[in-house]
């Protein structure tokens, strides 16, 4: 339910953060007697809607998991998520500019339907909104921003402008990478610029993708196509993700749509053919953090608020899901116990099962990030023949596609 000025200013639960990862969490507890409340700067009374106009799509896309997806059927979204659209991709062809390697993924090969689903994150949350508008025990507090956290023995405060105070046995930050509750609360965290900077829009182009995900690793960056469809007929959309150097971003968001989309379609070797229309184009500076620990008492971190990841392998919003799944879990464990939800053992196991997970992908992601930075001849050959290699070793790269599907979760 909506309520814009609350006098219930009491919970058990309070998600600082309507976006995809902090709203499936609260779905996840909508069937508990916990007093729960989420709540955004931004207008949540909108976010349950989704009216694109015919052939445009959201500039901002998720490529959800095996995992992710069983999470999302497991909430009752992910019906609602197929109804609206999202395109399931069935192969991937990663290769290196600088050479002959190449790896071709295909769900055959783990005898599944599709890899994945590039799903608009608009169409994510307007299924997950449309579920939580129906939760008796949740409340979604719009247009609220936070101007102070106050932590106490045996619950935590949040202050919000105008000086309301709205206490809760447990405050999580799902706020983004930029969490204020993180930086109120005192929590530490390691990160690093990344040098590069991500280019995201839409295209249209002249072949069909044929459900196919296709990535260049190139000294400059990482390009990524990802299939999108607007309809069961349309195989011509795709969503790009271009990592680059700063000041090459900077000169291809200068450059007309047409001679951007020139420089795109060499880029990606014409393997779509023409790039027939190019939507508007958005940038961002790419920074990887990680918090030193999830949890205070009172207090948990989840998502991006916890973590940030380079975008090269779409994992940022699945670990995200997974943080939200996993946190849920113990809070409903401790509720029916009749433990105080925000207790720092409750938290710490939350904590225990998901960061080691995380660091491993975030490491994961830095180790090839840099390893295709290197111009050095002698990595250039070595990466080569990896990807030469792996493409010929059938087992690897099926325990490849299993982990990156999240097949082989434990949680």
């Amino acid at each position: 339910m909506f309520d814009t000025d609350s006098n219930a200013l009491d919970y058990d639960l309070v998600i600082a953060g309507g976006g995809m990862v902090g709203a499936s969490l609260a779905l996840a507890l909508a069937d508990t007697s916990l007093r729960i409340a989420v709540l955004d700067s931004q207008d949540l009374t909108k976010r349950h809607s989704f009216n694109p106009r015919p052939g445009e799509f959201e500039p901002r896309v998720s490529a959800i998991t095996h995992a992710s997806q069983t999470f999302l059927n497991d909430l009752g979204v992910w019906s609602a998520i197929k109804s609206r659209r999202c395109c399931p991709y069935s192969e991937m062809h990663v290769w290196d500019a600088d050479g002959t390697g190449a790896i071709h993924f295909s769900a055959q090969e783990v005898h599944a339907e599709a890899l994945g689903h590039i799903v608009e994150n608009a169409v994510l949350l307007a299924a997950l909104y449309e579920q939580l508008t129906k939760a008796s025990n949740v409340t979604l507090l719009s247009k609220v921003t936070l101007s102070g956290v106050d932590k106490g023995s045996d619950a935590v405060s949040v202050i919000v402008e105008g000086g309301r105070r709205i206490s809760a046995r447990l405050l999580v930050a799902a706020d983004g990478a930029n969490s204020r509750v993180r930086t109120m609360a005192g929590f530490n965290t390691k990160e690093w610029d990344y040098e590069h900077h991500a280019i995201v829009t839409t295209v249209r182009t002249e072949l069909p993708h044929q459900a196919t995900a296709i990535q260049r690793f190139m000294d400059a960056g990482v390009l990524a196509f990802l299939p999108l469809q607007e309809d069961e007929t349309d195989q011509q959309s795709c969503s790009i993700v271009w990592s680059v150097l700063p000041d090459f971003a900077e000169t291809l968001m200068a450059k007309s749509d047409a001679e951007f989309a020139l420089v795109l379609q060499g880029a990606i070797e014409s393997r779509l053919g023409k790039i027939e229309h190019v939507a508007k184009r958005f940038s961002f500076p790419l920074r990887q953090r990680h918090a030193t620990d999830y949890v205070q008492a009172h207090i948990a971190l989840i998502g991006d608020a916890a973590h940030t990841i380079h975008p090269l392998a779409g994992q940022g919003v699945n670990l995200g899901l997974l943080d939200a799944k996993v946190l849920a879990q113990e809070i409903r464990r401790a509720h029916d116990r009749q433990l105080s939800i925000g207790e720092l053992r409750v938290l710490q196991r939350y904590q225990r099962a998901r960061k080691g997970h995380n660091l491993g992908m975030m490491w994961v992601m830095e180790g090839f990030k840099r390893l295709f930075a290197d111009q050095a001849l002698p990595i250039r050959w070595l990466r080569n023949v990896g990807m030469s290699g792996l493409n010929q070793s059938e087992m690897l790269k099926r325990q490849i596609m299993r982990s990156a599907m999240g097949l082989d979760e434990g949680v």
